[in-house]
This record gives C-alpha cells, structure tokens and sequence, in this order.
C-alpha cells in the first residue's frame, strides 16, 4: 500500500478542519509533518516518549520540541506533555534486549507510543491521531501504519495513514532543523539500539 497516497486521499475527503492528536518522536522529525499537516488539522503535539534515555536526553529533546511549536508560531498547533516513564518502556520490551534495531523490540516500542496517543485522542474528543514515525527512513512504515490501523479498530479514533519520508520529507525535515538550529540526536532513544549502533557498550 502507498500510505502517502491514502494520507492524500485523507485530505482530499476533509470537509472542515479536523482535531488531530499527533504523537511526536522528536522536534527534528515533526518539523516537516507539522508543516505540511497544519493546512488540513488542529493539531495537538503529543509528547510520549519513555523509550529515550537517559533523563537527560529525553528533557533535552523534549525541550526542542516545545521551542521549535513556539518559534514555529502557528495558532494550529499546540503541546500536550507527559511525564517521563521509561519504566513502562523497560517492562513492555523486557526479553527484546538482544533484538536487532527494527525489529520487535522497536515495534512493541512504536506501539507503546501510538497507543498512548489513541487513548488519549479517545478521551479528549480528537477526530484523529497519528504520529511523525513514519518520516524516518530507519523506521518501517508498513509496521507502523498496521500498528495504527489496529489501534483505530481497538479505539475507535481514526487513524491518520501517513509515509512522511516520501516526496523528500526527510530531507525537508533536515533543512528545517538546521533553519531552526534544532538538536539533531544521533541514535533513536533507547540505549539498546545505541548500543547496537555504536558496536559497543
């Protein structure tokens, strides 16, 4: 399936601006979804992500996020923080520490994150969630938009399909962090897959 096209045709059907809670990974990656997607939705960035360690690297990342949304400047966007958790992640990927980088661990942990922003869309009254995942090339967008897919019929929210890396989403997303001067992490968040980046311990 062509995820960038159903997220076309997702637009195309809107009849009016929609409440979208978008779950984001990091300010870096949302920088070109949030760019793109502000057009069509409101957008509440949803900040969950308890698989960054250590405390440190999580504050900072998170704190880029909340001042990319305020030097962005859109009145359609706003910020939903949560606490930091990284027990949760440590108790959901317990037995995965060994796996490879893409592989189950980062889909239990793709899940964990999406599934938050489902929940929470559910309660808040949000027509819609989704996430920036997908504009990652180390990122599977086929395990990501099933993943979705699957919360949307478990929560009854819609799902919004997406494969943010096309047309040069990920370049786009890079030249808008180096125009914002944004922290640029060098390993997704967990220190297993550092590790594994790195060859070491």
């Amino acid at each position: 399936m062509n995820y960038h096209n159903k997220l076309l045709d997702i637009i195309a059907g809107l009849e009016k601006r929609e409440k979208l809670l978008l779950h984001s990974c990091c300010g870096p990656c949302s920088t070109t979804v949030l760019s793109f997607l502000v057009k069509y939705f409101d957008i509440t960035v949803l900040y969950y992500n308890p698989n960054i360690e250590p405390r440190d690297e999580y504050i900072r990342r998170k704190s880029e996020q909340i001042r990319f949304i305020k030097e962005f400047n859109n009145e359609h966007i706003s910020f939903l923080d949560c606490d930091y958790d990284n027990a949760t992640f440590q108790n959901k990927v317990k037995g995965l520490e060994q796996e490879k980088e893409g592989g189950a661990r980062c889909a239990v942990c793709f899940r964990m994150r999406m599934e938050k922003a489902a929940i929470l869309a559910k309660d808040k009254g949000f027509t819609y969630f989704g996430t920036t995942l997908t504009v990652s090339p180390h990122k599977n967008s086929k395990v990501i938009n099933e993943i979705g897919a699957l919360l949307e019929s478990i929560y009854g929210v819609k799902y919004l399909y997406s494969d943010f890396k096309k047309k040069d989403g990920y370049k786009k997303s890079i030249e808008l962090s180096k125009e914002y001067n944004l922290y640029r992490q060098d390993y997704c968040g967990c220190l297993f897959g550092r590790v594994v980046k790195n060859g070491s311990n």
